[in-house]
């Protein structure tokens, strides 16, 4: 079985500032490194599928095919695809986004990098946390504790499950001592058997225990391979947050202290962009806030298709 092969430091992307300083010094620096990730085993050209080792660099970032004369944009299907800044800003975003112990933010960024507007720096940010997800990254594996929670305000009738005009977020925390390991967080339309059990089988590996409350819509977990442990929070006679820690404090942190609400007239909230703020913390939290891991592991995976990056999957 081949073992999976990581990011080396100081060989696939740089250890320090000074090391990125040299690695990424011009435009072209940057341009050649994207198409080292594109085309590990050299350049093939799209139209007529010959590979060349050294082929010819054009103006505006276009590879030439000598063999069919075909112009290929590196940067096409990429984070940067159309980008009107240059390479090496971008470069430099990512390195500031990897390397904030406790995260970037978008006013941060605009500060450092000279950016003209806070919506530049906003779409960016967000841009690159989602990059960030490792593509074909690991599920969760057992125990695992699995919940959902409503955000959008305290309701006038209803709270909790039942409620309307809110946002439910399905959240599953391993469970690693007394707290949390690895977390996921997900947007799901309702609290069904359907909506649940898509996101456990999306993040949880099979065959692994996952421990839930007594809602039906988590019943006929067996059956989709799942050891499953059901908790009565009810006749436990402790609180939710007492009885299933670990996605307690998942959701606490994760959602409610970052900005993913805003206040609105008459005391109402509404969600801000709650995609974006559980990327970030499931991003943090499940690699433990270290930015040598953070870096390691995002750096080549911020180059994946401006299609993935740009769509609304959550973790």
């Amino acid at each position: 079985m081949e073992t999976q092969k990581y990011p080396v430091a100081g060989t696939d992307y740089p250890r320090t500032f000074q090391e990125f300083d040299i690695w990424f010094a011009s435009e072209e620096n940057c341009l050649q490194y994207v198409a080292k990730l594109r085309w590990p085993d050299g350049f093939r050209c799209p139209s007529c599928g010959v590979i060349a080792e050294n082929p010819s660099l054009m103006e505006r970032g276009l590879y030439l095919c000598r063999q069919c004369k075909h112009q290929t944009s590196i940067t096409a299907g990429t984070l940067f695809h159309k980008t009107h800044k240059p390479l090496r800003i971008w470069f430099l975003a990512m390195w500031f986004v990897t390397s904030q112990k406790h995260g970037a933010s978008a006013l941060g960024l605009k500060r450092v990098l000279g950016l003209g507007s806070y919506n530049t720096a906003w779409e960016w940010l967000h841009k690159l946390r989602r990059g960030m997800v490792r593509p074909g990254r690991d599920q969760l594996k057992s125990p695992v504790e699995v919940d959902e929670t409503y955000i959008g305000g305290v309701g006038a009738q209803i709270r909790g499950r039942g409620a309307e005009g809110k946002t439910i977020v399905a959240i599953a925390a391993e469970i690693r001592g007394k707290g949390p390991g690895r977390i996921r967080m997900a947007v799901v339309p309702d609290v069904s058997s359907e909506s649940l059990h898509t996101f456990i089988e999306d993040n949880v590996q099979m065959g692994s225990e996952v421990r839930t409350d007594g809602w039906s819509g988590y019943k006929g977990l067996e059956d989709k391979g799942y050891r499953h442990k059901v908790i009565n929070i009810a006749a436990s006679g402790d609180p939710a947050h007492v009885v299933m820690p670990r996605v307690h404090r998942a959701w606490v942190y994760g959602l409610w202290n970052t900005p993913s609400r805003k206040a609105l007239p008459g005391g109402r909230w509404r969600v801000v962009p709650i995609l974006a703020c559980a990327h970030r913390y499931c991003t943090y939290f499940s690699r433990g806030l270290m930015p040598k891991i953070l870096v390691g592991s995002g750096v080549t995976s911020f180059f994946i298709s401006s299609r993935q990056a740009s769509g609304a999957e959550l973790i």
